[in-house]
């Protein structure tokens, strides 16, 4: 989705936000240190199949997706990381990679971190890798109506 429509999206909504224009970056953590902002509160957008079906794990920069407490959560009997073919053309106008946690717009559910919900603002990729959206967390959640659970983790959970 083109920054421009996801703005448009917010606007229509009457969504207060700033955006965040940054130097090219690809991993969650180095846009958080060129953005200026902490890597705890920049939320990032793992991209998951649950039984088959592609969805949304939102999670902060500095932590990762735990698959088999995302399955509990979900309900689902499986759940593991989609590939860039399962979903790069759900995504049109968005760079890979920078797909704003706006499952809502694509029928795609959407699960956020309880770590995430906690915080009074959230930021996030607007579709490009040089320019995030922050605003009120509350806001967020009014219009993507996620999912709130405990899934993420600190470490990088063991392969199996």
């Amino acid at each position: 989705m083109p920054v421009t429509r996801l703005k448009e999206f917010l606007d229509a909504n009457q969504v207060k936000y700033v955006a965040i224009s940054h130097s090219p970056a690809f991993t969650a953590q180095e846009i958080a240190a060129s953005a200026h902002i902490p890597g705890r509160e920049l939320a990032k957008t793992v991209i998951v199949k649950l039984d088959g079906a592609v969805a949304m794990a939102v999670v902060p920069a500095s932590y990762f997706v735990n698959l088999e407490r995302l399955a509990e959560e979900a309900g689902a009997r499986k759940a593991e990381l989609a590939e860039e073919r399962d979903f790069k053309t759900l995504f049109p106008g968005c760079e890979p990679g920078a797909m704003p946690p706006f499952g809502n717009l694509y029928d795609m559910k959407v699960f956020v971190s309880t770590s995430l919900a906690e915080d009074e603002e959230i930021a996030f990729n607007a579709g490009s890798h040089t320019e995030l959206l922050r605003l009120s967390y509350r806001d967020f959640e009014r219009l993507v109506e996620p999912r709130v659970a405990s899934f993420s983790t600190r470490h990088q959970p063991l392969l199996v």
